[in-house]
Parts: structure tokens; C-alpha cells; sequence
């Protein structure tokens, strides 16, 4: 038997997941993480590059302890992360600087940004998909004006899922799918915007070589294999974004699939063309794994860390399952409750209101915990349905159903309330932890086992279960939504007077 494993260095957690040659997942291990903010720099998320290698590479020594296969017959690996999160590296290759996915302490370099090049941000956009919101230009930026040592040292950008693979081999490539998060890789040809970088007088030759997903790029070194657990000499494969390798460990690798991922961040993907782009620069565009392929992208944020603090802050000592198990008591719309967290997605002014939540009583049996859990997750289903239709509104094509996948499809009530709210099927995959699938899928591509990603994607995936949506819920779930919609508008205005403090705003927006 032949296995693959894929390295999954994700916002809340990194994971090590190991997969044999049919796609079954045989073992998994992690860790959870979060990502320290700097005192002296408002907004900063940094990130470890020492620390948490250590944590991943930890991973990876226990699940092949746990599973007992022959680190030999791991014929690869490859690794997905987060996007947006990037490493500088100095001519050795030596880490001098990281930061995660929603750092957001270039707000002045923003704002400078937009005063000095007017215009540059809307030509980004159309070329590369992002905005400035999470994109690399300010924070390189920020760096020449604030660490200008690190930025005259710094020879190459990685983003994680390609450092975790030069941690592996030694080996300095740049993937598109998650390159291309920095704004600075185009959608078309997959090539750096150089000429965004001269106009703002930062080097041009920042990005390594280029790889394509399932390209393989080295091997594991002796130094990693004795970290690791791995064999000298395993295959090392590139990989890509979080987002992207999960949608092809679901499959959903043609034009129109759809696909929601549901972890700390929860992410609303439509497979598009290569030529849309969307005038209301609302909706990110990103690169897929998959060749000739992009995907129009609206993120829910923290949603997954939203479940986290509810339950350590007012789980009164119970787990998720215990916690749910309670929810399902309570009927459908949670008595009212209105939860104030992730707003819809607002790319060119994305910044969210301050956690809260509204319309509650004081009957303990309808605004306690259980029927705040429920909330929570109904709300979730309704941002993410609102996130939807904005793609759909997009592309003019409304899919048959939706793949739900991540940590949260492991419930079905949460699945079943997604179907409810979008009236869509709701298809559950039988691997619930599809990014890493997807990764796994690109190492056995590289490894020869498939002729190409799409074949990988249609062989492992396997949908396990379907959710109907209960029509008789719609209206009711529409109502809600449009009464969220109502009470979050005069949240952000809460925000923007000044009376309350936004749960994250992109740099530089201006409130």
C-alpha cells in the first residue's frame, strides 16, 4: 500500500493527515495555534516560522507513530496553509520575517497607498482579483518603513504551503493558487504583477520560481526527515491554498461547482472562467489549483473561532457535541437571537461590526446557551447564503447543490440548517477534512498515481450523505436573514461613529 501525506498549516490549527492510495484518510494529528500580535504594531498577527515547525513537524512524527506505516512507503508529501500569510527568506534561505493571514498592521500604508497612486488598487484588483484588504503590497510597504533591515535582506516570498515544502526539501517555489492571495499574481497568466511593485519602488524578483500544483519540486533532506519522521528522499510535491486544495479534495473541479468550507474562517467558493472579474469589487477572485480554472470567493469571518470562545467562555465546561445536542431542543429561527459577528463579504470596504449579540430575553430557556449555540450556527448559514447569492447574482448560474466540507459538516444538524437556509442540496463528503484531501491528492499526482489534478479530484472524493432543504423553512429563514441584514448595517454604523470597536477591518478602511 502506497500513502501520501499532506501538511496543513491552517489559521487555528497545524495538522499533519495522512492518506493511502484509494484517498481514505488513515490517521491525523494536531495542534491548536494562534498567531501572536505584536505590541508595538496595532492590528499585527506575526507568525512563528520556528515555533510552529516545530508543532507541525511534531504532527507529522505522530501520526506515523499512531498509524505504524513504514515512513517508506509514504511515496510523498506536499502541504496547503492558510493564504495571505507569506514568509520573507534572506539569500541563504533563512526565515527573517512572517506574518498570518488577517495581519492588518499596515493601515497608514493603506491609506498612503490610495492618496498617492489613485487608481493602482482598482487596476490590482482587475488583474489579480484582491484588493489591499489582505494583500502583500502594504505590508511590504510597512516593512521598508518600519523594519527597512528585514526588506533589504529579504531575497524571496513564500507563502506557508510553499515554506513548509522548503522546510522540507530546500527548495524555493511559488504556487499560484496561494500566491496568488497576495495581489500581486495575475489571474490570467500566473505571473507577478512586477510592474505594481516598480510603481511603488519595491524589488521586483521577490517571487521564486514558479510551480504548478502537483509539480513535484524536491525531496525531504536529512534535516527534515529526522524532524519529521519522514524518509530521506520522500517526494515532496507542490501543493497550494487552503481554500483551493479543498475544493479539488470535493471534486468540485468544473466550471460552476460550489463548495462552502467551514473552519475557523468559513469560505464560499464558485468555480469560475478566467475572464470574470466583478465591477463591485466585493467578491475576491483567486486562482484554482486547477488549470484554467479561478473562483469567485466570499469569506465568513471567524465563524469557526466564533464556536470556539462560545464554547470555552459560556460552554460551562461541555464540548461541541454536548453543546448542539442541547441546540437541537430549540425550534428553527432561535427565538430572535441575532448574532453580530462576520458580516457578508465587502472586499473593496471590508471591516465588521463588534461582536454581539442582539434581541435576546431574560427567560433563561430562550437566551441561554443552547439557544445562543443555535444561533450561531444559524447565522453562519445565513451569511454564508447571503455570501452565495452574491456569486451566483455574479455568474448568472445557480448550482444544484452545494458540497459542505471542514470541521463543521462533521454535524449533520449544521449541514441540514445550511440546506434549510439556501433551499440548495447540501452534499457531505465521506473525508470531512477535504483540504487536506486535496492536498494528498496533489502529492499523489506528483507521484504519479494520477495523470492530472481533475482525475485525482473525480477518483478520491465521495459524497456520503445529502441534506434536503425543509421548504416549509424558507420564509422564515429568509426573514431572519433580513432582519441580521437590518441590525448589522446599524452595527457597522456603530463602528464607524466611534461608539463601538470593529471585530476586524482591513487596513486603511475608511469607517
Amino acid at each position: 500500500m502506497q500513502y501520501f501525506m499532506a501538511i496543513d498549516a491552517g489559521t487555528g490549527s497545524g495538522r499533519a493527515v495522512l492518506f493511502d492510495e484509494t484517498g481514505a484518510e488513515i490517521g491525523a494529528s494536531g495542534q491548536e495555534w494562534w498567531h501572536a500580535s505584536d505590541p508595538r504594531y496595532p492590528g499585527s498577527m506575526d507568525f512563528d516560522t520556528a515555533g510552529n515547525w516545530a508543532a507541525l513537524a511534531r504532527c507529522c512524527r505522530e501520526v506515523i507513530a499512531t498509524t505504524s506505516v513504514d515512513p517508506k512507503d509514504i511515496k510523498a508529501v506536499s502541504a496547503t496553509a492558510m493564504r495571505e500569510a507569506f514568509v520573507l527568506h534572506d539569500e541563504s534561505g533563512a526565515e527573517i520575517w512572517a506574518c498570518a493571514n488577517v495581519d492588518a498592521r499596515a493601515d497608514a500604508e493603506v491609506r498612503a497607498l490610495k492618496a498617492g497612486h489613485p487608481g493602482l488598487e482598482e487596476d490590482i484588483y482587475a488583474r489579480s482579483g484582491q484588493t489591499y484588504a489582505l494583500g502583500a503590497l502594504p505590508r511590504l510597504i510597512w516593512l521598508r518603513t518600519h523594519m527597512p533591515e528585514v526588506l533589504d535582506r529579504a531575497r524571496a516570498l513564500t507563502m506557508l504551503s510553499d515554506w513548509v515544502l522548503y522546510r522540507l526539501s530546500g527548495e524555493l517555489t511559488s504556487e499560484p493558487s496561494n500566491a496568488g492571495t497576495t495581489g500581486l499574481i495575475g489571474l490570467k497568466d500566473r505571473k507577478p504583477l512586477s510592474d505594481a511593485l516598480e510603481t511603488v519602488g519595491l524589488p521586483m524578483d521577490l517571487f521564486p520560481r514558479s510551480v504548478h500544483t502537483g509539480e513535484p519540486i524536491g525531496h525531504v533532506h536529512d534535516a527534515a526527515a529526522e524532524a519529521t519522521g519522514l524518509a530521506p528522499g520522500t517526494l515532496v510535491v507542490a501543493g497550494g491554498g487552503d481554500c483551493q486544495t479543498g475544493a479539488l479534495g470535493l471534486g468540485v473541479v468544473q466550471d460552476g461547482d460550489c463548495a462552502v468550507l467551514g473552519g475557523t474562517f468559513w469560505q464560499q467558493v464558485v468555480n469560475v472562467p478566467l475572464t470574470l472579474t466583478d465591477p463591485t469589487m466585493n467578491l475576491r477572485i483567486n486562482p484554482h489549483v486547477v488549470p484554467d480554472l479561478n473562483q469567485a470567493e466570499a469569506i465568513s469571518f471567524f465563524t469557526g473561532a466564533v464556536m470556539r470562545w462560545f464554547r470555552d467562555a459560556f460552554g460551562q465546561g461541555k464540548g461541541y457535541t454536548e453543546l448542539e445536542a442541547a441546540s437541537k431542543d430549540v425550534p428553527p429561527g432561535a427565538h430572535g437571537i441575532i448574532p453580530i459577528f462576520s458580516d457578508v463579504m465587502r472586499y473593496g470596504e471590508w471591516f465588521h461590526a463588534a461582536p454581539s449579540l442582539l434581541n435576546l430575553s431574560i427567560d433563561p430557556t430562550a437566551s441561554g446557551p443552547a439557544a445562543i449555540f443555535r444561533a450561531l450556527q444559524e447565522n453562519a448559514a445565513i451569511v454564508a447564503h447571503r455570501n452565495l447569492q452574491a456569486v451566483f447574482d455574479l455568474t448568472g448560474k445557480r448550482p444544484d447543490r452545494i458540497v459542505f466540507a471542514g470541521g463543521a459538516s462533521r454535524s449533520p444538524h449544521w449541514a441540514q440548517i445550511l440546506a434549510d437556509v439556501t433551499g440548495l442540496t447540501v452534499a457531505t463528503p465521506r473525508v470531512k477534512e477535504a483540504t487536506a484531501q486535496g492536498c494528498a491528492a496533489a502529492a499523489a499526482t506528483g507521484a504519479g498515481l494520477f495523470a492530472t489534478l481533475q482525475e485525482a479530484g473525480a477518483a478520491w472524493s465521495a459524497i456520503e450523505r445529502e441534506f434536503t432543504p425543509n421548504t416549509a423553512l424558507k420564509d422564515m429563514y429568509d426573514d431572519a436573514g433580513d432582519r441580521w441584514a437590518k441590525a448589522y448595517a446599524l452595527q457597522r454604523a456603530l463602528v464607524a461613529s466611534g461608539v463601538t470597536t470593529s471585530m476586524w477591518q482591513a487596513p486603511g478602511t475608511q469607517l
